[in-house]
């Protein structure tokens, strides 16, 4: 195998497999040793691949520029026109904003017939039920997420108890009612989940978590799953009783 063609394949073998993913795994996958796999991945660096994380976490493609322009099903278009739509209405104000120029520069990219299909697509999205006011800036919380830094803020709780909170943003949540942040918290060393709303007084610090954002998260979906399992398990026994 050339030099070449293995740093494609290395490429897309990180495009194709679960991210992260370590070099153990992908010289596995390639017939190679992890220690030619680092050196793949250094090179791929230095010819531009957005490549991001290191040793003992994994190797995710953070920015893939190979993937050339789609044209795009009828049915795709709905969805892709849907999907902005909802931003529209739920994301915060950067992220609408976002959403209605991804609108504009889709319509300026498509065929003609598809962009007829854009301006008076069948389907979309309103939510009649208004969100609970967000006081923290969401884009910088985003931001903070994005580059993995620890934050900080004042929270109130249900109860009506204010505390401050530290942890480690892993994702944001648009759920049908409210957003969420879900997080690392550093005092529990446990995942935490925290309404916007609620939120007050951030302050993004200058401690990074990176590369470990990606694990974390991993592991936190996976035990949001499992708890939502056990309680949807616990009431179909009650239920049944």
């Amino acid at each position: 195998m050339s030099r070449i063609f293995r740093l494609h394949q290395v490429l897309q073998a990180i495009r194709n497999e679960a991210q992260p993913v370590t070099a153990e795994h992908l010289a596995t996958v390639m017939g190679v040793s992890a220690r030619t796999i680092h050196r793949d991945v250094a090179t791929l660096r230095e010819l531009g691949a957005g490549i991001d994380g290191a040793a003992g976490f994994g190797f995710t493609l953070a920015d893939d520029v190979s993937v050339p322009p789609l044209s795009f099903g009828h049915d795709e278009l709905e969805a892709l026109v849907l999907g902005l739509r909802e931003v529209e209405e739920i994301g915060d104000v950067v992220l609408s904003a976002a959403a209605k120029q991804a609108l504009a520069k889709l319509k300026a990219r498509l065929p003609e017939e598809q962009t007829k299909r854009l301006q008076h697509a069948v389907l979309t999205a309103k939510r009649l039920r208004p969100r609970p006011d967000i006081a923290v800036d969401v884009a910088a919380l985003r931001k903070a997420t994005w580059d993995e830094m620890e934050i900080s803020f004042r929270y109130t709780d249900a109860k009506g108890t204010s505390s401050t909170r530290s942890v480690r943003p892993l994702s944001i949540a648009y759920l049908e009612h409210n957003t969420c942040l879900v997080s690392w918290c550093l005092l529990r060393k446990d995942t935490r989940i925290f309404r916007l709303d609620r939120m007050a007084d951030l302050e993004v610090t200058s401690a990074s978590f990176r590369p470990q954002r990606v694990a974390l998260l991993r592991s936190a979906l996976a035990q949001i799953r499992a708890k939502s399992a056990h309680e949807n398990d616990q009431s179909r026994g009650s239920d049944a009783g």
